[in-house]
């Protein structure tokens, strides 16, 4: 009992929040959460918006930094851990570092667990205070948590020890430490690895493999040149940009129909696609110029490129468009003082070759396939190549891809003196790091949207103060400009200069923010115009003779408007020749006198005003709210009303949806285990009582929706979460309550398949019909090919016949087989899951036993 109190008091000054996302699904969540719980924390559920609750929460745990809240976590330096630092503290009984547990991809040994060997006594603090300090943890001795050992040689107990209990753990000299310490990147180990590592057996000229890079998936360009693919989404709905306002601004110059597609994406992902700065959440533009651009930046709007979008769209996940440099808008003239040079490059292949060139022209210089002795610098990814030795020759600068990422970072040229910029490992290609570095955003304000505090509302100025407090607080990663070299005596460090260098500081010019130019809504803000006024006699000439024309138009103008209102039989003359020949046929059928004109006129005049009105087309307001309804019992049987009713919401703005369609609002009687109600009440939309309704229609006036919360005492009981807490849930979910969950279900389970897949599929399950026999079947995996993982569950939905019965032992066969557990519920598992928004399980729910205890 002691030990439990103990045990149950370590977490207990915690609040901790979960972020769901694709590497931390719901299941873990649940998982974690029941520990935590266990040990005396308390984990807090997100607000009403599904947002986590910053000011009061003191841990975060998320396995990735693309979550739009991580931002604000920096600004009030709420600690961000991965969900090993859960495991870690519960194992250890003790609370762990927050440091080795960042998901920050800049912590580039917060997976490393170090224990030194026969390492010099400075070279070993060196090592591990620089480990340490990005990320690492130090382990004095042996452990089975230990990673790296950094050693010379094999012959120490430590390496003799884990080359026989942990191969797992890797052994390296310490010179890979210094080559990641010189570039601030984590290299690829394997040419430093004991007994007989390739950097002392290897040659410099022997080939090395160009690597694969997935930091440049979907970045290698800032204006996408394929089509956009939606093969990566597969089934799965669109949620990132849920509750989203979205902004496309006119100098992407995308035509009608790829913007018709785009705007269809995000509207059916629940976002809105508006016309206003002031209004959007997010804002997509081409350049880093413009007053609209301006002001989005100024505001703290989530600003980003096509690129950017489209990243968003195949990934269905958040990530913010300074993490990548091509996501996030180019500047239209380039980086200062990048204008005049001529850049090729070397040992870059791939994606990192492209990206690498469209970095180049973004920056504003020239980039050359070819090498020519008027080219200004080399970029290379080793010292080995015909270019590498043509630029020595004519004393061209050589660089690796650091110089021109971080130039284009901190939007000015970098010194070359930097020596990270001219390291290369000898085993190394440093196109395997490539794309790892983040925009400097203080930077960007600085040079191309500064000022504008004055004209900014309480939340933007709120968000300012966010964003540069995080930049402020953000992990520093400069250890490669600091002064310390652990290899000082195998691998001296190029002379480093005694001057301090001293960064210009930006001309004062471009501190000034770019005058508004005039908005022009036919798409073409920019465009030069087509005539230009020469002369004033120019001009008048050209004003008279159209004055001239339209006079000389004007009896044919007079007759084609006699012509539209002549009508006859109900259908008139429509022009051309069939309008000439009605005109005919009524003169001849008048007296060969010739009547005056003008009474002839009023005649007809007179005809058209006794002719009854043309029935004028009724213009509805824009739809401003979509509900959808479920549970309403004033239209049932009676259809004539219901299209009635109908009619006078969307005369209000209101258009009531269909099952599935985007919506802004659930109305309902009552919380109910409808299919309607849990696929919306899984997309987040506000749930209201549908007493509003009956409001609106009976007032002919649009009710107001907080006169109208849906309250259900009752059924909260019965289910165990309130409206507020399944609707926060909901939002935080983003419809992936049941990301990667397995389900399958009886083709013979009572009210029907349709309706339990389409619950599941909203809430992000992979879903499955199960018959016995062919196609739904689970691969046989072993433990060891599951990399030695607790087997994961399977469920199988199913009711009490005979029929479905005899498919309970095949489906808990197969899924043993594939290294899974089985579990075999009832429906009402999965209707409970959808409206509690949590995932949790209860051996209650197994079919054996609830049709035991309840029978059918």
């Amino acid at each position: 009992m002691a030990e439990s109190r103990e045990k149950a008091g370590l977490l207990d000054t915690c609040l901790i929040a979960f972020v769901p996302s694709k590497s931390l699904s719901s299941a873990m969540i649940a998982e974690l959460s029941q520990i935590v719980k266990e040990h005396g924390a308390e984990v807090l559920e997100p607000d009403r918006r599904g947002k986590i609750r910053i000011p009061e929460v003191t841990h975060i745990v998320s396995n990735t930094i693309d979550f739009d809240q991580y931002v604000d976590a920096q600004a009030m330096m709420i600690p961000v851990v991965n969900s090993n630092w859960v495991k870690h503290s519960v194992v250890r009984n003790k609370v762990a570092q927050v440091r080795p547990y960042s998901p920050d991809p800049r912590m580039i040994f917060s997976n490393v667990i170090l224990t030194c060997a026969d390492i010099p006594h400075l070279d070993k603090e060196t090592i591990i205070g620089a480990t340490m300090a990005l990320g690492g943890m130090e382990s004095k001795d042996l452990t089975r948590q230990t990673t790296h050992i950094c050693a010379l040689s094999m012959e120490h107990p430590k390496c003799i020890e884990a080359a026989k209990k942990s191969p797992k753990c890797k052994i390296v000299l310490p010179h890979w430490f210094d080559d990641c310490f010189k570039l601030g990147k984590r290299i690829d180990e394997g040419p430093y690895l004991l007994p007989n590592p390739e950097i002392l057996r290897s040659k410099l000229e022997e080939s090395v493999k160009v690597p694969d890079n997935h930091n440049l998936e979907g970045a290698t360009s800032a204006k996408p040149s394929a089509p956009l693919s939606l093969d990566g989404r597969g089934r799965e709905r669109l949620v990132v940009f849920s509750r989203k306002k979205v902004m496309l601004s006119e100098d992407l110059g995308i035509n009608q129909r790829l913007t018709k597609i785009l705007t269809d994406l995000i509207t059916d992902g629940d976002g809105e696609v508006v016309n206003a700065v002031d209004d959007c959440d997010m804002f997509i533009c081409q350049y880093r110029s413009g007053p609209e651009y301006v002001r989005a930046a100024q505001t703290g709007k989530d600003v980003g490129n096509l690129a950017w979008l489209y990243h968003l769209v195949v990934h269905n996940e958040w990530t913010s468009s300074l993490r990548r440099l091509l996501h996030y808008p180019i500047p239209k003239n380039g980086i200062p003082g990048m204008k005049d040079m001529r850049i090729t490059l070397s040992n870059y292949g791939g994606d990192a070759r492209t990206y690498l060139e469209n970095l180049i022209v973004a920056s504003g210089a020239t980039f050359t396939k070819t090498m020519k002795a008027d080219n200004t610098h080399l970029i290379t990814a080793r010292m080995h190549s015909e270019k590498c030795e043509a630029a020595k020759d004519w004393n061209i600068e050589i660089v690796n891809h650091l110089w021109i990422e971080e130039s284009y970072a901190d939007c000015q040229v970098m010194s070359l003196t930097n020596p990270k910029y001219r390291h290369f490992p000898l085993r190394t290609n440093l196109g395997e790091v490539i794309g790892q570095t983040f925009l400097d955003e203080p930077k960007i304000h600085a040079m191309f949207y500064p000022g504008g505090d004055d004209t900014l509302d309480s939340a933007a100025k709120r968000k300012r103060k966010i964003n540069d407090a995080a930049q402020a607080n953000v992990y520093s990663v400069g250890l490669a400009n600091k002064d310390f070299d652990v290899m000082k005596d195998s691998s001296p460090a190029p002379a480093k200069s005694s001057k301090k260098v001293v960064r210009p500081a930006p001309a004062k010019e471009t501190f000034t923010t770019p005058a508004k130019t005039r908005h022009v809504r036919s798409g073409k803000e920019n465009d030069t115009p087509s005539v230009m006024s020469v002369g004033s006699s120019v001009s008048r000439s050209a004003k008279a003779q159209a004055l001239s024309k339209l006079q000389g138009m004007a009896p044919d103008i007079a007759l084609y408007e006699k012509e539209k209102k002549r009508m006859k039989d109900g259908h008139g003359p429509w022009g051309g020749k069939r309008a000439a020949d009605q005109i005919d046929k009524e003169r001849t059928g008048k007296s060969s006198s010739p009547a005056p004109a003008a009474p002839d006129d009023g005649e007809e005049d007179v005809e058209q005003t006794k002719r009854p009105a043309k029935r004028t087309k009724l213009t509805l307001p824009e739809v401003e709210v979509r509900i959808c309804l479920t549970g309403y019992k004033r239209w049932i049987n009676d259809k004539s009303k219901e299209e009635a009713d109908r009619r006078k919401l969307r005369v209000m703005g209101i258009q009531i949806v269909q099952d599935g369609a985007p919506c802004h609002y659930l109305a309902a009687p009552s919380m109910v285990r409808t299919m309607k109600f849990l696929r919306c009440l899984a997309r987040g939309a506000q749930m209201i009582d549908s007493s509003f309704i009956t409001a609106c229609l009976e007032s002919g006036k649009r009710a107001k929706f907080e006169e109208h919360p849906l309250v259900d005492k009752e059924n909260e009981a019965r289910f165990g979460v309130t409206v507020e807490t399944a609707q926060a849930r909901a939002r935080a979910n983003k419809g992936r309550l049941l990301w990667g969950v397995p389900i399958y279900c009886t083709v013979d389970i009572r009210n029907g398949v349709d309706s339990y897949k389409a619950i599941a599929e909203a809430n992000g399950a992979i879903f499955k019909t199960y018959r016995a026999r062919g196609g739904a079947t689970i691969k046989p995996t072993t433990e060891e090919e599951d990399g030695g993982a607790d087997p994961e569950p399977v469920y199988l939905l199913t009711s009490n016949s005979v029929a479905e019965k005899a498919l309970w032992p095949r489906f808990e066969e197969m899924a043993r087989k594939g290294h899974m557990e089985p579990r075999i519920v009832v429906s009402d598992w999965l209707l409970d899951v959808a409206m509690k928004q949590q995932l949790t399980f209860d051996p209650g729910y197994l079919a054996a036993r609830y049709f035991a205890e309840n029978g059918s």
